[in-house]
């Protein structure tokens, strides 16, 4: 990246770029809705829809789960139509070139998603769900830092202006952004294996710290869920798998909190990336909150769905804060350099 480059702001490209990452957004939690209504399989065929051009699909079909899964198809349509614009216009109007090639990348990565969706519906493979997941978050943070990148922040933040984030504290917050992303990975696991409720209490699981998972304790939780309605009975790899994301939660709310009252005394409380830190703690605590809500509401759709979507902000939320303050800090970098030379 060429920081001595300093491209126009493009108001339009920018506000564009955003409504695209606002889209994508709303298609993830769209997606939970998908899964938390079981109807993944609803319409059978792609990229038909019963037999249908899906734009045509007759609206004597949309009910049920075939509305969540039609819907989604569209949605889906919707934001690679978007995510083509964006590529085309970013290759045609932005000076940047590592900025068109992540504009083609988006449009590939867009490309990918939707036909893992519909392989997922031709193979009937609930794990493509899983790389499906993965993929969505990708693509979402991708589409934010393109919104990100073409803002008026990052195009006229000065070297003047800017205050360099000391290296230990970036590294804590890619980390922690990256346990994040290895933590919805392992939630998309238990959602497309139907093992949201392989421990129906919290804060104890299955009345202990660490529940048992011989085969015989696996067999008395299997006669005692009231989950089933069809659903494959829980293994007790489905139970380690869940203990394994509770700890998760815990580490990275742990990580977060830190990194809040870190960013206060190295950057100063009234600094946009301390609030921002802040923030960020907000956001993983309404996840840790929507988690345990998942569970004590016996997953009930709406709230299986929050917990997609606010996990999905609190990815796109580390990812954002580690590249403001890497921009931040390369400015101060290019500005002593520079006065170094001069001196």
């Amino acid at each position: 990246m060429n920081e001595n480059c300093h491209p126009k702001y493009n108001g339009r490209l920018f506000w564009f770029a955003t409504a695209s990452a606002i889209v994508t957004f709303l298609l993830i939690g769209l997606g939970g809705l998908v899964t938390s209504h079981e109807a993944g399989m609803s319409v059978p065929d792609w990229p038909t829809s019963y037999g249908y051009n899906m734009f045509a699909l007759p609206i004597q079909f949309w009910h049920g789960g075939a509305f969540f899964e039609h819907t989604h198809r569209l949605l889906a349509s919707a934001v690679g139509f978007l995510t083509t614009i964006l590529a085309v216009w970013l290759w045609l109007k932005d000076e940047r070139r590592w900025l068109r090639w992540l504009g083609v990348a988006a449009f590939l990565l867009v490309v990918a998603q939707g036909i893992l969706g519909g392989l997922r519906v031709r193979l009937r493979m609930d794990n493509l769900g899983i790389f499906h997941s993965a993929l969505a978050q990708s693509f979402l943070v991708l589409m934010c830092a393109i919104a990100l990148f073409t803002s008026r922040w990052w195009l006229q933040q000065t070297a003047a202006a800017a205050h360099g984030v000391a290296r230990g504290l970036r590294s804590h917050v890619l980390f922690v952004t990256v346990l994040i992303f290895v933590q919805l990975l392992i939630g998309a696991t238990m959602r497309h294996q139907h093992a949201g409720l392989a421990i129906s209490d919290f804060p104890l699981a299955h009345g202990k710290i660490w529940p048992d998972t011989s085969p015989e304790a696996v067999a008395h939780y299997n006669a005692e869920r009231t989950e089933m309605n069809g659903e494959n009975p829980i293994t007790g790899f489905q139970v380690v798998l869940q203990m394994v994301h509770r700890l998760g939660a815990v580490i990275i709310l742990l990580g977060v909190a830190a990194a809040a009252p870190l960013a206060r005394k190295r950057l100063g409380g009234a600094d946009g990336l301390t609030k921002f830190a802040w923030a960020w703690l907000g956001l993983l605590i309404l996840q840790v909150t929507l988690g345990a809500a998942t569970i004590w509401y016996k997953k009930a759709a709406d709230v299986a769905t929050a917990h997609v979507m606010i996990g999905a902000l609190s990815l796109v939320a580390g990812s954002l804060w580690w590249l403001a303050a890497t921009r931040r800090t390369s400015l101060t970098e290019i500005a002593n350099e520079g006065q170094n030379t001069v001196n």
